[in-house]
């Protein structure tokens, strides 16, 4: 162990407890400005893509913080982390989550800023540049930006703010609203004010990077958004955290943890009331038409009629009499007009 990784240690003694291994590569810059953070789990495929991406900035003053979050493809992940030993510092740990493997890095960055990156994304070589600068000359705490789907055919080229918005200025009250959407991979922010912040509650079994812009905006950092689209965010079907009704419904426990958790303003409370309408209502949608696709017609109707009385589109109403006198036929029609939405939630032939 030579004397700069005892150095990483040092501000983090706890991490000593639960790294396995660490490697600090001999280019490594020891002060840079930014840590660019890279939780690895099963990605070996796609880890070297996403560091020549970052090698690709241009903009340098930047230090790797890779961790190893107990993969099964360990040994294929060393192998193509060869070339770039020398040029980052990789951590190994057992399995905790990408929100634990994150916690490990923060504690062993040394930059001024922290750059969230999943370790399947890429970002545009001028990621970096663009959100320094967005975020010194905006006088920021942390800044985020827009993606570009990539991937799967279903997806590619979608940009992330098409179904997940952001307009306006970043409050606790946008965040819960969804006016506001940040993708963990488009951003940038002050080390400092994560740390004051207890960094990322790895005792959330979903929603932890919600849970932290959350706080942060709680706390009175200033967020703000560009609309660059600097970031290719990767959509894998085998990774996809579960199904559009599952997603929902994360969105719904999202909002309790908030309500539980911190309890809410008076300004929040009527957001928080309004936007628990909607996720209840995109979730039996989403219920609604993952029955459909399975020939569960009496659920399928239920489930549409209740989102129906809270959207009251007449699309959904057309479909909601449809399911009550010709249910084969509003299969068929959902079929023939959403087939790609069809493809994705029907039943998987084995």
């Amino acid at each position: 162990m030579n004397d700069y990784t005892e150095e990483k240690y040092a501000d983090c003694p706890e991490v000593k407890k639960r790294i396995k291994q660490l490697r600090v590569g001999k280019q490594v810059i020891k002060s840079p400005k930014v840590s660019v953070v890279i939780p690895a789990y099963d990605i070996a495929p796609f880890v070297r893509e996403t560091l020549d991406s970052v090698f690709a900035q241009t903009y340098n003053n930047f230090e790797i913080i890779l961790v190893n979050d107990g993969s099964h493809d360990t040994p294929e992940l060393e192998k193509e982390l060869a070339p770039f030993f020398d040029r980052i510092v990789y951590a190994e740990q057992e399995n905790r989550g990408a929100s634990q493997a994150r916690n490990t890095a923060i504690c062993l960055a040394s930059g001024e800023y922290l750059a969230f990156l999943d370790g399947d994304d890429l970002w545009h070589p001028n990621f970096l540049l663009s959100q320094v600068e967005f975020l010194e000359q905006n006088g920021l705490d942390m800044v985020y930006c827009d993606a570009e789907l990539f991937g799967e055919e279903l997806f590619e080229g979608e940009l992330f703010t098409k179904t997940s918005p952001s307009r306006g200025r970043v409050t606790t009250e946008t965040l819960i609203s969804a006016e506001c959407n940040v993708i963990t991979s488009g951003t940038l922010l002050k080390k400092e004010w994560v740390v004051r912040t207890n960094m990322f509650d790895v005792t959330l079994p979903r929603m932890q990077d919600f849970d932290l812009w959350y706080r942060l905006a709680k706390n009175g950092a200033t967020i703000g958004y560009q609309t660059g689209v600097l970031v290719k965010y990767r959509v894998r079907l085998d990774s996809l955290s579960g199904t559009n009704v599952e997603r929902a419904g994360r969105n719904i426990r999202a909002l309790n943890v908030i309500r539980e958790k911190y309890g809410l303003s008076d300004g929040e409370r009527p957001v928080w009331e309004r936007q628990m309408l909607v996720y209840e209502a995109e979730y039996a949608l989403e219920q609604g038409k993952f029955s459909l696709t399975r020939g569960d017609f009496a659920d399928a109707s239920a489930h549409i009629a209740r989102a129906n009385k809270f959207f009251r589109k007449p699309k959904l109403f057309l479909l909601m009499t449809l399911l009550k006198i010709y249910p084969r036929l509003a299969l068929r029609l959902f079929k023939k007009m959403r087939p790609a939405e069809y493809s994705f939630i029907a039943p998987q032939k084995s």
